[in-house]
């Protein structure tokens, strides 16, 4: 069975036409009308080019530590010696 040829122009651009579109949304707020990369949903300009996106395991997310198991147990340890200073002092009063 052939392929259906979009237009008269002597290129087969029918399977770039019939192409799934790429995701992401143009500042204007409409969808990208560009073709999405092979095997991916986002065109090469929006993050499907190869090399694109963050490195693997992302140690970038780690920088400042403000979320780590460790940090995130002191401050509720803080928080909770804040509020029984508080209510000690309310007793107090």
């Amino acid at each position: 069975m052939a392929k259906k040829r979009v237009g008269t122009h002597p290129r087969n651009t029918g399977p770039m036409m019939e192409a799934q579109r790429c995701g992401a949304r143009t500042r204007a707020g409409t969808p990208c009308r560009s073709p999405a990369v092979h095997g991916k949903k986002r065109c090469r300009m929006h993050g499907g080019a190869s090399g694109s996106g963050a490195p693997k395991g992302n140690a970038n997310a780690f920088k400042h530590g403000l979320y780590t198991r460790e940090a995130i147990a002191q401050r509720r340890e803080l928080y909770d010696l804040l509020r029984e200073a508080r209510e000690t002092l309310r007793e107090i009063r």
